[in-house]
């Protein structure tokens, strides 16, 4: 009596790279979002206006007079009323930001090069660049405001020093850990150190880089509201945190608050913005942006 056969089962792809490639998840779209997104997108909403409603029924039920705490609905009246007068202190702050964070990403990642091509540099100028770190931007800001002469220019340097060394610390890690294996190909091919750092370290760091950039971007805009807090004691007309201390003279409290939810509300857009372009650049080849079925 002969056995069946049994035929082997078919092999999931034909062995090629091409075909075990990773496989990317397709999920239904609703508003031109992922169904996965929306629950992260509604759910702070939910618990946000929950808080307000909360925070608006207790000061009209305690009957809390605006200038010790406005309410949510006198705050967003402040805003809109006030929009000509604060939209300009805006302005001058998130230029100040955007400027910080630029300098800090051309000066740490040429560090961050020079650091990994020199040891001995590395060696010399890293605890430097620690002390900056650790040095209070309130404490020093003072007096960047008297050498420097220039208040947008003082702005620019405290806002500077604070993003700095997050963008420079990560930058070296990353070029530090890529692969040490592949980095000894490198070498055995004859690839010079430029072509090792342009084709295998700079990419190995890009990840790193833009964990810094996102701890960097609202590190920046920390600095300028300090440094404008700082500028705005001694009568120095500049950004939102000038705007803050004026209203705070004047006993106009709901002007604060609605000046603090334009600060807040910038940090917010500014870390939205760094996590798409870090997403944007990894989503097709790091492991931390792809989406898989398991």
């Amino acid at each position: 009596m002969s056995m069946p056969s049994i035929e082997a089962p078919a092999p999931a792809h034909g062995g090629t790279d091409s075909e075990a490639r990773p496989v990317f998840v397709t999920e239904p779209r609703l508003l031109g979002l992922p169904a996965s997104a929306w629950p992260r997108i509604l759910a702070p909403i939910a618990i946000g206006v929950f808080s307000l409603a909360l925070w608006e029924f207790a000061v009209r039920w305690n009957g809390i007079p605006a200038y010790i705490l406005p309410g949510p609905l006198l705050i967003g009246q402040t805003l809109v009323s006030d929009w000509g007068t604060l939209s300009g202190s805006l302005w001058i702050t998130l230029k100040i930001t955007f400027m910080a964070l630029a300098a800090a990403v051309i000066v740490g990642v040429t560090l961050a090069v020079l650091f990994t091509q020199s040891k001995w540099l590395e060696m010399s100028l890293l605890p430097y660049a620690v002390i900056l770190q650790v040095t209070p931007i309130v404490a020093i800001a003072p007096l960047i405001i008297i050498w420097a002469g220039d208040i947008n220019l003082a702005l620019l340097i405290c806002a500077w020093i604070v993003a700095f060394f997050p963008i420079l610390s990560n930058t070296i890690l990353g070029l530090n850990s890529a692969d040490h294996n592949l980095v000894n190909l490198f070498q055995l091919y004859g690839a010079s150190r430029w072509q090792t750092m342009r084709y295998l370290k700079l990419p190995a760091a890009l990840p790193y880089f833009l964990a810094g950039l996102k701890i960097s971007g609202g590190l920046a805009l920390i600095g300028a509201v300090v440094a404008e807090f700082v500028a705005g004691t001694g009568g120095s007309a500049s950004g939102l945190a000038y705007r803050i201390l004026e209203a705070g003279y004047q006993l106009k409290i709901p002007r604060v608050f609605a000046a603090l939810l334009m600060i807040s509300l910038s940090g917010i857009a500014i870390f939205l913005c760094t996590s798409w372009i870090s997403h944007m650049l990894l989503r097709r080849w790091h492991e931390s942006a792809l989406k898989r079925e398991n």
